[in-house]
């Protein structure tokens, strides 16, 4: 299903710090999570998926469920500052659905609630990476839970050539230091032919090349640290928007390989 935004709500590669890989820049508690004008055709997207393909979109190992349960307390407490009201064990949202907060199934809430995509990643016991333990994840963007769930950072981005030890080393010195009270964020930007949200692709699948796709798709990515159980939450709110939605100062600032418009899969 296509679902444009009118317009990019987030572009930090216009500014210098955002155009710096990786682009980690601090971010205010209150602006962790987001709520914006695609928000009802978005939600609508997740229900359907949610209902209809549940073993693809959500995963959650034992060892996470009580971090599961505290991101899901961490969201409720800021979801009043976006729009939402609670009434007892039930969500009004800014679209009008009632969600009931079922601490059972706190992902699937998650998912029910927010655009976002949320990601739990834990550094077991002796280990010297975070391992992804639990996901709603129902907008992937060439990537599927199933090969992911369970593995440490450096397995995950196995097939992105650009993280190779020494990113690998970066990033995980990253989430061993970041603070519950600080967290962090940066954008992504890739060309797509296809504007659906969903777009699972799996490790081995064949990447078919495709030429002035004329559509941007960014993911506004965030980092924050649970405080009781220590566990790292990685959100993924994404935008898709046609290249001619782009303003001025956004497409002059646009990266040398996304001018060209070569779509990536």
């Amino acid at each position: 299903m296509s679902i444009l935004h009118a317009s990019l709500p987030f572009a930090p590669w216009t500014t210098p710090a955002g155009r710096r890989l990786p682009g980690i820049m601090p971010l205010a508690r209150a602006d962790w999570l987001m709520v914006d004008a695609a928000y009802a055709l978005q939600m609508a997207e997740r229900a359907r998926l949610l209902a209809d393909r549940p073993d693809e979109v959500l995963g959650l190992l034992p060892e996470a469920q009580d971090a599961a349960r505290e991101l899901l307390n961490e969201v409720l407490r800021d979801l009043p500052a976006h729009g939402f009201s609670l009434h007892g064990q039930n969500a009004r949202c800014p679209d009008g659905r009632t969600v009931p907060l079922d601490a059972a199934r706190p992902l699937w809430t998650l998912g029910h609630l927010l655009q976002a995509d949320f990601c739990l990643l834990q550094k077991p016991e002796g280990h010297d990476e975070h391992v992804l333990t639990g996901a709603v994840l129902c907008f992937p963007s060439s990537w599927t839970l199933a090969e992911k769930l369970g593995r440490p950072l450096m397995r995950i981005h196995r097939p992105v050539a650009s993280y190779d030890a020494q990113m690998g080393a970066r990033v995980q010195r990253m989430f061993d230091l970041i603070r519950p009270e600080h967290p962090l964020w940066r954008a992504n930007l890739l060309d797509y032919a296809d504007p659906a949200l969903f777009q699972p692709r799996r490790e081995n699948a064949p990447r078919v090349p495709h030429h002035n796709g004329p559509y941007l798709r960014s993911e506004r990515q965030c980092l924050l640290k649970l405080p009781q159980s220590g566990a790292v939450v990685f959100s993924i709110h994404t935008a898709v928007v046609h290249r001619d939605s782009l303003t001025p100062e956004q497409a002059a600032a646009l990266p040398d390989d996304l001018r060209s418009a070569q779509t990536r899969f």
